[in-house]
């Protein structure tokens, strides 16, 4: 493989992994923030608890902005491993086609983000029921 190939495919693999990253730390985040909120309604009215779903939400979309994007990207590592190395300006641009194709609301409902941030939405709930 070229040496122009070789850099330019770094670089992409660069940002996946960071993407991937994020989306570690956001789902690592919102367990911690929803655990203590949890933890302040216990002894207290379930104000608490109620205000938990906020950063569920909030950190759901992230998260899904997170995976959309790295969905772009690895479209991006593929339309560069397949491209002549005189065609390769290091563009970290999405085609149009990988933008039809990937969606964000496929990521946000994605076998990977939905059950997570259900299961934190069930846990609040049986948790309202319970306290």
């Amino acid at each position: 493989m070229n040496e122009k190939k070789l850099k330019h495919l770094e670089f992409i693999q660069g940002v996946i992994n960071r993407l991937g990253n994020n989306s570690f730390l956001v789902k690592s985040w919102c367990v911690t923030i929803v655990a203590a909120l949890t933890a302040l309604s216990s002894g207290t009215k379930d104000q608490y608890i109620i205000i938990a779903y906020f950063p569920v939400f909030v950190f759901w979309l992230l998260d899904s902005y997170y995976l959309w994007q790295e969905r772009l990207f690895r479209d991006l590592y593929n339309e560069v491993r397949v491209m002549e190395e005189s065609n390769i300006n290091f563009s970290m641009e999405f085609s149009t086609n990988a933008m039809r194709k990937h969606k964000y609301l496929d990521a946000a409902f994605s076998k990977t983000i939905l059950p997570f941030y259900a299961v934190l939405v069930g846990t609040i709930i049986i948790l309202m029921l319970v306290l």
